[in-house]
């Protein structure tokens, strides 16, 4: 490996802890109760460490919101580029949507209730990266509705109503509560895919 290499994997680490620890105390004490200092003493390092990787702590707020809705939209343009048909399309959307939203569930957690806290240049680049998701998911949509795979009327609404059915496991899904993962996931592509079956499939 280049010491190049090297140096922007320790840089890429050292901001993911930075936004973990943030993440945490976010979540715990909510954003406006934490410090700087108080995230410096989590990482038991000073804060012009924190410096050297964000400007405040508002970029590390907005940092920590956009984590969830860019690794979707990124899991979302794999399946509109894969050869599958439309319904197998969605199914893997879904899956992989609600995949990254446990996985992520305490960033998510803190985008919904800190949303207010965000810097207005900064919260309307991510309700456009949303928007974006909505966008691009009703054309998968509108493809399954011209080819008979869905019955849907208005496909950028079942869009973001699909978007807003996953976003809300965050708010209650538990690791060790009643439903493991996988029935979570299960359950939720067995939601949408109703929401959208032709009358005659269901």
């Amino acid at each position: 490996m280049k010491s190049t290499e090297l140096k922007t994997e320790v840089q890429e680490f050292k901001r993911r802890r930075i936004l973990e620890e943030a993440r945490e105390l976010f979540y715990l004490h909510g954003y406006e109760a934490t410090t700087l200092d108080a995230i410096a003493e989590g990482l038991n390092v000073t804060k012009p460490f924190i410096y050297s990787y964000f400007r405040n702590k508002s970029e590390i707020l907005r940092a920590i919101c956009e984590i969830g809705i860019r690794s979707s939209l990124v899991a979302l343009d794999e399946a509109l580029a894969s050869a599958l048909p439309p319904r197998e399309k969605l199914r893997m959307i879904v899956e992989s949507t609600t995949s990254i939203i446990i996985k992520n569930q305490k960033y998510i957690v803190v985008y919904e209730r800190e949303e207010k806290n965000l810097q207005a240049d900064d919260a309307k680049e991510l309700m456009a990266l949303r928007r974006e998701f909505g966008l691009r998911l009703a054309t998968l949509l509108e493809a399954g509705a011209k080819s008979g795979d869905f019955e849907v009327t208005d496909p950028l609404l079942t869009a973001v109503s699909i978007g807003g059915l996953v976003t809300w496991v965050a708010s209650w899904y538990r690791p060790l509560g009643r439903w493991s993962q996988t029935e979570v996931t299960m359950h939720m592509i067995r939601n949408v895919e109703r929401m959208v079956a032709p009358r005659h499939s269901i």
